[in-house]
């Protein structure tokens, strides 16, 4: 008689490996080992169960895999026929449009090609061209605002502060104070870039163009927001050009309606915007009726910023494109399209919610369909278009200071 085997027990050979498409990269393979001898063997049904479990997760990861490879396929053609598309638009505006700028400029043709976004190649330049130069600037007077500019800053810098004399920017006689306002607000301006703060590259340019303005237009000085419109402007044009253009946006009646804080002006834009409120979004305007949310509540930071602090940076970029093609109406055509997108949203919240979500709206506003909400918001309000709505609402500015509920907009 044969006694029992001394020893170790032999090692047992996985059996179902060999039979796998692929080594597996986690422990999910794990589920079609034996079990150690030390334990009761798998049942047949057991292991049949394992191996379809693991086959399905094997295939869900396929499937996976396929979904990915095929979105990547989708962005690369998507990213190739937009960058085919910048090339062609890139070409007529430097060959057709640019050489033949005021003959052209208000076709049918060049006006469908400016809605698709200007090349950012071309930006800059279409831009200063749509704003223009009526202050008639040119870079040495730059300079010389700049030049004053840097002596308050010498000035204030032996002082360590402000003198007593003056009275830290808010007079109207005399704003140049504010200059050392500024610096207060650059580190604030696109922190995510890491561009304009201090030690960026463009940390002095920002800091030169909004000091040269507060000596240039000491009545209105430096006011909060200025920074993200003369930032954007930088990432566009050169620093003197910058500046040009700078002044004279600041210089068109809405702009400066704002940051002067004309109220009855305010208020009437505040009045036309409603009236194509009512027309486009007449359930979310009645909502915002009944929680007496009033246009100054986000009105005034999308107008101050032209949406650059608002909106994500290259679709605030497509913003000022259409800004430079429409004028003012575009701002607010623009403010409506945002309220378009977001009425779902909107409805569902109360006064404190919505104030709240439109001060800082999502960070992935979707360009594509922010744009297709402002196609479909319409200026066109009993025949009559934005300008002459704004003109009308004149007359209407003291019944509707009535109903705004901001104390900053309040004699």
């Amino acid at each position: 008689m044969v006694g029992p085997t001394t020893g170790p027990h032999p090692r047992l050979q996985p059996t179902r490996r060999k039979n796998l498409e692929f080594e597996p990269l986690s422990t999910t393979g794990l589920i079609l080992e034996d079990r150690p001898a030390s334990l009761p063997a798998k049942s047949e049904e057991e292991a049949q169960r394992h191996r379809q479990e693991y086959n399905e997760m094997v295939a869900e990861a396929k499937r996976r895999e396929l979904k990915d490879a095929q979105r990547k396929k989708r962005q690369m053609k998507e990213r190739l026929k937009q960058e085919e598309n910048i090339a062609r638009a890139m070409l007529i505006w430097n060959t057709e449009v640019l050489p033949n700028w005021e003959s052209m400029r208000n076709t049918r043709r060049v006006r469908e090609l400016w809605w698709q976004g200007l090349p950012p190649s071309v930006r800059g330049r279409v831009w200063s061209l749509a704003i223009g130069n009526e202050l008639n600037i040119t870079p040495e007077l730059y300079d010389i605002f700049l030049s004053r500019a840097k002596e308050k800053w010498r000035s204030f810098n032996e002082t360590n502060s402000l003198s007593e004399n003056e009275d830290c920017g808010t007079s109207l006689a005399d704003r140049e104070s504010s200059l050392d306002l500024i610096k207060l607000d650059i580190f604030r301006t696109f922190p995510s870039l890491y561009i304009f703060q201090r030690g960026g590259p463009y940390h002095d340019l920002l800091h030169s163009v909004l000091g040269a303005y507060t000596c240039y237009r000491p009545d209105v000085g430096y006011v909060q927001g200025m920074s993200f419109i003369a930032a954007v402007l930088i990432l566009n044009l050169e620093e003197a050009d910058a500046f040009i253009a700078f002044a004279n946006l600041l210089n068109k009646p809405c702009q400066m309606a704002f940051f002067r804080v004309d109220h009855d002006l305010m208020l009437k834009y505040f009045a036309a915007f409603e009236v194509f409120f009512e027309e486009n979004l007449p359930k979310l305007f009645q909502h915002f009726q009944t929680n007496s949310l009033t246009p100054d509540f986000y009105l005034i930071d999308w107008i101050f910023t032209l949406y650059s602090k608002s909106l994500p940076l290259d679709v605030a970029c497509r913003v000022w494109d259409l800004f430079c093609r429409d004028g003012e109406e575009a701002l607010f055509r623009t403010g409506l399209g945002i309220l378009r997108l977001y009425q779902d949203v909107l409805l569902q919240m109360d006064f404190i919610h919505s104030a709240q979500f439109l001060s800082r709206l999502p960070e992935n506003t979707p360009a594509h369909t922010l744009f297709s909400c402002i196609n479909n918001t319409h200026m066109i309000s009993s025949n009559r278009r934005w300008n002459q709505v704004s003109a009308a609402h004149t007359k209407t500015i003291s019944t509707f200071a009535d109903k705004v509920g901001s104390p900053a907009l309040r004699s």
